[in-house]
């Protein structure tokens, strides 16, 4: 249940050593806040944990016996325990700083069924004699008191700190709700061990679906956060913060490929970068975004190929309606479906976060093959390289990733040209620059929307209801911010699956 209020903390966890506390945010990449109108939202589902941990709860028999008063040593033994019906009424959380997140349950109704034997003991040896079946009504409030700690790189929730108390606890024998001297006897007698092992056993419990959720979220999070051979190893550097308005837990965030992690400098974050006015905070350092540049560049991702309607969109713009007459020249008379162009990266691309967007420098070849005189195969035509640089600016909508590119900055760098192309190399450097700047890059651009926006809905973020997110870069860094509603459904889920 305590899962289910810190359960995006651990979104980012993986499996690095982590520090007792978080003196230092030198080896931290990646921040995630949560604050506590998160955790309120969050809180609304607690009900349907704890309904989990009473039904799913191993109750023990319950043995003993008891010296009475004229009727001397009777045994007894309650069998078969298990929850008939249960109903909870009110939930609270509260932050504690730099302690624990205490959550209370209030008025947890819970009738316990089962079979209730006894009999007289006599000498050595105990008879049960009679046996009848009992229902046990019970009012109960929680305190859970959950700490947040770290070990090997993940996010820990200690509930071992768990009170029940009893506001009512009332046995009925075989639906009988009328007080009898049965009744009365094993009430006095039994309600105290009954107590205990009920505190034992729903505690136990929560511990451990708290832990079970733990583990699903780490394990929906390393899948969430890898795709083939690249991943980021988002280790916990130290045991989550908890304050009054928030929890914050800080990672390591190197980026991962093929097994090999890289080394990151010191970090810039401070808590002062951050506030409290959303539910959810993501921090990025620039560096984790260009290790995922040069994971994806070593990957061979950034290679593009296009033909057909696409060589046609970007040589018949209306930039160059005038110069279509030299645009023939380059492709020999040959048609656009014959005819291939080759986009890939030389380098890893360099990212640099600043208050008006994301820089992007790169730099980039072009190979257009077509074939010789309008026929055959196609062969090399035109090869150039250039440098892009381009500032881009990103948001969410309707679960799509959207990113708005400012005007680019193109140098040609080197260019060859078939022979028989009949181009002055200032003519096709311009023709080339139009072509990149208007076609070009837009073309890059919406590959990544659609190909980001994919990727997001295949991990399941599709599933939330992410409300305002905002995408805000500054110097070195980058914030997710948004508030939420948790989907319900796939808390039903998990707990149906899992449990």
């Amino acid at each position: 249940m305590a899962r289910i209020l810190i359960m995006l903390v651990s979104l980012l966890s993986s499996s690095l050593p982590c520090s007792a506390e978080p003196s230092s945010y030198s080896d931290t990449s990646v921040v995630f806040r949560m604050t506590k109108p998160a955790v309120l939202v969050l809180n609304q589902k607690t009900a349907h944990v704890i309904q989990t941990a009473f039904q799913h709860a191993d109750y023990p028999d319950i043995k003993g016996e008891k010296s009475v008063r004229f009727l001397g040593k009777i045994a007894y033994g309650l069998k078969n325990i298990h929850i008939g019906e249960l109903m909870t009424e009110n939930t609270t959380v509260d932050l504690k700083e730099d302690d624990a997140i205490d959550i209370g349950i209030q008025n947890v109704s819970a009738s316990f069924r089962g079979t209730l034997s006894y009999g007289y003991v006599g000498g050595w040896l105990v008879k049960l004699i009679h046996s009848i079946d009992f229902e046990i009504e019970s009012s109960i409030d929680l305190q859970i008191n959950v700490k947040l700690l770290s070990d090997d790189g993940r996010v820990i929730v200690d509930t071992s700190d768990c009170y029940l108390t009893f506001h009512k606890l009332t046995l009925h024998l075989q639906g009988d709700k009328d007080p009898g001297w049965l009744k009365q006897l094993f009430t006095n007698f039994i309600s105290f061990t009954l107590k205990l092992v009920l505190k034992n056993q729903v505690c136990k419990e929560i511990n451990y679906i708290s832990q079970l959720l733990a583990d699903y979220v780490h394990e929906t999070s390393a899948n969430f956060l890898k795709d083939g051979d690249i991943g980021v190893d988002i280790s916990v550097t130290a045991s989550p913060a908890i304050k009054a308005n928030y929890i914050e837990s800080h990672h390591k965030g190197l980026v991962v490929y093929q097994n090999h992690s890289g080394i990151f400098h010191d970090s810039a974050f401070t808590p002062s970068l951050l506030t409290d006015s959303k539910m959810v905070y993501f921090w990025f350092s620039d560096q984790v975004l260009n290790s995922v540049a040069l994971a994806t560049f070593l990957d061979k991702r950034l290679e593009l190929t296009l033909t057909g309607e696409k060589l046609k969109e970007m040589f018949e713009i209306e930039e160059l309606k005038t110069q279509q007459e030299i645009v023939q020249k380059i492709f020999r008379g040959a048609s656009y479906n014959d005819s291939l162009a080759k986009v890939w990266s030389l380098d890893p691309p360099q990212i640099i976060l600043q208050p008006e967007g994301t820089i992007v420098k790169s730099s980039v070849a072009v190979e257009l093959s077509v074939p010789l005189q309008g026929e055959g195969p196609p062969s090399v035509a035109l090869y150039f390289e250039k440098e892009v640089t381009v500032t881009v600016q990103a948001s969410y909508m309707q679960k799509n990733l959207y990113l708005h590119h400012s005007e680019a900055m193109i140098e040609i760098k080197k260019l060859k040209r078939a022979a028989d192309i009949a181009v002055n190399d200032e003519t096709l450097k311009h023709i080339l620059e139009k072509i990149v700047s208007v076609a070009g890059i837009p073309e890059v651009v919406s590959r990544f929307e659609r190909d980001i926006s994919s990727l997001l809905s295949s991990k399941g973020l599709n599933h939330f209801d992410i409300i305002d997110p905002e995408i805000v870069t500054k110097k070195g860094h980058l914030i997710l911010q948004m508030d939420f509603g948790f989907p319900h459904h796939l808390l039903v889920e998990f707990l149906k699956t899992t449990l």
